[in-house]
């Protein structure tokens, strides 16, 4: 007994060593997340205040039944929403959530149901705002997802699989994730499971505010969660939703430079010893670009002191940046560092732009290959993106016309009009019309 009760008084003594550090931390900082009453932990209390203020949000399109007269909308998909002024009923939800669609509706968490209205759509992001009208309202408290580290803890709220509101935690799995697509992309990836229905609802932080737009996942093949899912920052959130609110549209910004992304064969090709950067294809003359001295062949590799993945860590950075911000640029030539501060500029009024040995008209950009004009990159949103023009494709003919070098295509796709491009996609002949 007395050695068993001297274990135990031992084990105490460990236990309440290890738990001091704990506890003077929650005492001096701030309360741990226990409930004392109950003897569970729990992140409740934040996340409570944020729960109310998720929504279902269905979209609802023409109807496809017999020829009846019956034309009332039906269902054509659902998703969440996250509600982000109460006063205006103001809700952020994914582009393809709400695409195609005639009508909208909310479904709150207490039973109630609004019709609401679309205030615009940004295909570039995936994000879209709504509007409706109600009494009660709850809205969730929006942080700057700058302050975000890889390790803290998410929270993804929404409407997945046909079931009612859904809580998963997960942590933030990694941060500045792109690549998925012709998007502007500067994604969170989280482990926190996000399902079909998931799509636009929040992620939220342990305090229960608003971190991100839930978007989209990586799946094995069979379209569940896999561990891996990606949401638009607050960061970029907010900017595009006060544009929408505010025109109707997101006015993107520009410098003249046009980019590409570096990878392990354009790597190998500079001699460089890194595969994640953005490569300056061509400089517009008399841009912003030109004047801070970036020359073709430039590597980008950080901006405003963040990390450039590719070519849509860039835009996605510019894109969100009023007209006549100052950005901060890191770059290589010749294996040399060299920095640059460029002005970012209004969005440009001519439809086709060209550079030295580049080409960028209705969001492509192309340049002359070994074997043919090229393109190089499509932007999100963009009229070529909308169309399916894909990086890699080989421009043959524009309106059955050859097209052989860049003058030749600027010329083609100059002006307003459709314009119906011929081109090789590995190997086989694809037909694009730019609208």
């Amino acid at each position: 007994m007395r050695r068993t009760d001297i274990r135990t008084r031992g084990a105490s003594i460990v236990a309440l060593a290890l738990a001091a550090p704990l506890l003077l931390t929650a005492s001096a900082c701030s309360p741990l997340p226990y409930d004392i009453p109950r003897g569970v932990f729990t992140f409740s209390n934040g996340l409570n205040e944020a729960l109310p203020a998720v929504v279902q949000v269905t979209t609802l399109g023409q109807s496809e039944g017999p020829a009846s007269g019956e034309n009332r909308p039906r269902p054509i998909s659902s998703g969440s929403g996250a509600i982000i002024d109460a006063r205006e009923g103001i809700v952020v939800t994914n582009n393809h959530v709400v695409e195609g669609g005639r009508k909208f509706t909310v479904d709150l968490t207490d039973g109630r149901i609004f019709d609401a209205v679309l205030i615009g759509t940004d295909k570039a992001t995936d994000l879209a705002v709504l509007k409706f009208e109600a009494p009660g309202l709850s809205e969730i408290k929006v942080v700057d997802s700058d302050q975000l580290r890889t390790g803290d803890l998410a929270f993804a709220v929404g409407y997945p699989l046909g079931l009612d509101q859904t809580l998963t935690m997960g942590v933030i799995s990694g941060l500045g994730r792109s690549g998925m697509g012709d998007r502007i992309e500067d994604y969170i990836q989280t482990d926190a499971a996000v399902n079909s229905g998931n799509s636009g609802g929040p992620l939220l932080d342990s305090r229960g505010r608003l971190i991100g737009i839930n978007t989209s996942i990586l799946s094995g093949g069979g379209g569940g969660n896999d561990g891996i899912a990606f949401a638009v920052p607050s960061r970029i959130l907010m900017y595009v939703v006060e544009q929408l609110r505010t025109v109707g549209e997101v006015k993107r910004g520009s410098t003249g430079a046009i980019l590409g992304s570096l990878n392990a064969e354009r790597s190998r090709d500079f001699g460089l010893g890194i595969v994640r950067g953005a490569v300056i294809e061509s400089v517009a003359p008399g841009s912003s670009a030109e004047a801070a001295g970036l020359q073709p062949g430039d590597i980008v590799t950080r901006i405003q002191n963040r990390p450039v993945s590719n070519a849509g860590t860039v835009a996605a950075t510019i894109g969100i940046a009023q007209p006549g911000t100052q950005v901060e640029v890191v770059y290589l030539r010749g294996g040399r560092e060299g920095r640059a501060t460029l002005t970012v500029e209004a969005p440009g009024t001519r439809s086709v732009v060209i550079g030295s040995e580049v080409v960028m008209a209705r969001g492509l950009s192309a340049r002359m290959a070994t074997d043919g004009l090229q393109v190089f990159a499509v932007e999100g949103g963009s009229v070529a993106a909308g169309a399916g023009l894909q990086a890699g494709d080989l421009i043959r003919l524009v309106d059955d016309s050859a097209v052989t070098d860049l003058n030749g295509l600027a010329e083609a796709l100059n002006g307003d009009g459709q314009r119906i491009l011929s081109v090789l996609r590995d190997g086989e002949p694809v037909e694009v019309v730019l609208p």
